[in-house]
């Protein structure tokens, strides 16, 4: 039997569920989503100055800070179900950055490990930017905010890997054909 014939034949369980996350099995295969319909919004937002504004936060299921491009969840509370993708992640590039875009172009859904997540997250290009406060997030997110040069992108994140912080993998976005040297 294919993959795709036990996917057709065995229905999704609910394992467990949390307040964002679930656990699913279909089959053999053993995946975790969203609770809720829960989806996430991920932020390119380039300066006037040609700088990448990225964030660096202490995440608990890697043990370490990383490095990542700004992000946040749509529709995460009951009171914002629904809640439109680029309002959101309007919000949450003001939330956790300080910067104001003027609007957010969508440029895509995309899955970043399709073969045991089930979410998904659009990924919005910010334009217009104005910087508007420090940033860092809510209380209790301890983000920290990077300016680095587009053209040291590379260099950037070589250094912080030697560092030994983790690289989130929608940084690939930035590296583009220059990983490929």
């Amino acid at each position: 039997m294919s993959l795709e014939d036990e996917y057709r034949d065995n229905p999704e369980e609910t394992r467990w569920e949390g307040r964002f996350i679930t656990a699913k099995t279909r089959g053999r295969w053993e995946y975790v989503g969203r609770a809720r319909n829960i989806r996430a919004a991920v932020i390119l937002a380039i300066t006037d100055a040609r700088e990448v504004i990225l964030v660096e936060q202490f995440r608990v299921p890697l043990g370490r800070p990383c490095i990542e491009l700004p992000a946040g969840l749509i529709g995460d509370d009951d009171s914002s179900a629904g809640e439109d993708a680029a309002l959101a992640a309007l919000r949450e590039l003001e939330e956790e950055t300080g910067y104001r875009a003027t609007h957010m172009e969508p440029l895509g859904e995309f899955w970043s490990s399709p073969g045991m997540v089930s979410e998904s997250f659009t990924l919005f290009r910010a334009h217009g930017l104005a910087r508007v406060s420090a940033g860092g997030g809510v209380e209790g997110e301890g983000i920290t905010v990077h300016h680095v040069p587009l053209d040291g992108m590379a260099d950037y994140i070589a250094a912080r890997r030697a560092e030994g912080m983790a690289v989130d993998v929608k940084i690939l976005t930035l590296l583009g054909p220059g990983i490929l040297r």
